[in-house]
């Protein structure tokens, strides 16, 4: 494909090239994230929250600030906790291990290897990101009211507004089966170094990413509004495992352990409008006329010291969090998985991000509901299908009313 897409990558980059002085702008946007960086820097320095926690009451009885509303715009990222208590929270992880040694999926993972691109970098052996998607835990905690609540909160933190009516309806939410992260202590395996998901090539080739960040592409990025929520359900993905077809206002995770910075688990780049560095970075002229720093087409969209020099020391660790915390973060946000789990126990989650309820996200609920009913793995994932036979898992019986209308069902 990369040889196919290179001569439309060249012919790309230099029309947005010539819409303005893209020196002058990269030039600008540097020094911007450079203080950014330095802010976060002296802020953990002198122990001050750099990402902002809210507690679940807040947000069940509407009491989040607009001060607390400001500082997740700016960081572009939350640690809401207590969506669930921390029993539940403990209980679903033991009930999870139950279902992974039942149903011996590690030893039937062996007999798949190479079907998941996720797993390809990581050394041989016991995976740490299981490709599950339909265990009682996951669906329970996708179908849970408080979830519910607290995606209708960050949904509302968007402006919704497009120019064909409403982007997407903030108050209701389609199911985006993912999978789960169980790191035992002391693993290696597992680092995933920074990058954004939702597209690489596409943050610069497709037409309505292009509208997305036009403020950029003609050198006004100060005007750029990250939480304008108009043609992003517009946008279209390579398709490739692991890639998401729907339209995340967050990605997102829910702790099944307690994990913080020593422990292996998630670190962020805090900045909502880093994307701007991103995109113009790409098109200065020490980079080659078909090459978007190293970006590959149906992968992640990577950030590296070499490309990304200003804004790599703002990346941080959450802070720790307990069973039952939920984590949450821009689409448009660097994120990375630290290279060694320190910590003394496993620190497990269970992914689920924010998916509100749009064409683009129901067209792929009504192709994810098909494989709930089967057992197979989601659609946007490589077909492992492990779970066709499994003992305990979640059916359609399972569904409560709110989760059958978050399936499509």
């Amino acid at each position: 494909m990369n040889d196919f897409i290179k001569p439309y990558v060249k012919e790309t980059k230099s029309y947005l090239q010539g819409l303005h002085n893209v020196k002058k702008s990269f030039a600008e946007i540097s020094d911007h994230m450079k203080k950014e960086v330095d802010t976060i820097q002296n802020d953990l320095a002198n122990n001050k929250m750099v990402i902002p926690e809210i507690d679940y009451e807040q947000v069940k009885q509407g009491k989040v600030s607009e001060q607390q509303r400001a500082a997740i715009r700016h960081r572009g990222c939350a640690v809401i906790r207590g969506v669930f208590p921390e029993a539940q929270a403990t209980d679903w992880n033991e009930e999870l291990g139950e279902y992974i040694t039942q149903n011996n999926y590690l030893e039937k993972s062996k007999e798949k290897i190479g079907l998941d691109n996720y797993f390809s970098q990581l050394k041989a052996g016991a995976p740490q990101i299981f490709g599950l998607y339909w265990s009682k835990p996951q669906v329970m905690a996708r179908q849970a009211e408080s979830m519910a609540a607290t995606k209708r909160f960050l949904n509302h933190l968007w402006n919704i507004r497009g120019p064909m009516g409403d982007e997407f309806d903030p108050n209701h939410d389609y199911t985006y089966a993912d999978r789960t992260r169980r790191r035992e202590p002391g693993d290696t395996t597992l680092g995933l170094s920074p990058h954004i998901d939702a597209g690489s090539y596409e943050r610069w080739l497709d037409p309505a990413y292009q509208k997305i960040f036009a403020p950029i592409f003609a050198g006004k990025w100060r005007d750029y509004d990250p939480w304008k929520a108009a043609y992003r359900t517009q946008t279209r993905e390579f398709s490739s495992p692991a890639v998401a077809s729907m339209f995340r206002t967050f990605q997102g995770w829910t702790g099944l352990t307690s994990q913080g910075p020593s422990d292996g688990t998630l670190s962020l780049i805090p900045i909502t409008n880093s994307i701007a560095y991103f995109l113009l970075r790409a098109l200065q002229e020490d980079i080659a006329a078909d090459d978007l720093c190293g970006a590959q087409p149906g992968r992640a969209l990577g950030a590296n010291a070499k490309w990304h020099s200003d804004i790599m020391g703002g990346l941080i660790s959450i802070p720790q969090v307990n069973p039952g915390d939920t984590v949450w973060w821009h689409p448009d946000l660097v994120h990375s998985v630290a290279d060694e789990h320190m910590g003394q126990d496993y620190a497990n989650v269970i992914y689920i991000g924010a998916s509100p309820k749009c064409a683009k996200n129901e067209a792929y609920a009504h192709k994810q509901a098909q494989a709930f009913l089967g057992g197979n793995s989601a659609p946007d994932f490589a077909a492992e299908n492990y779970e066709i036979d499994f003992k305990g898992r979640a059916k359609l019986e399972d569904l409560t009313s709110l989760g059958r209308a978050q399936m499509c069902l």
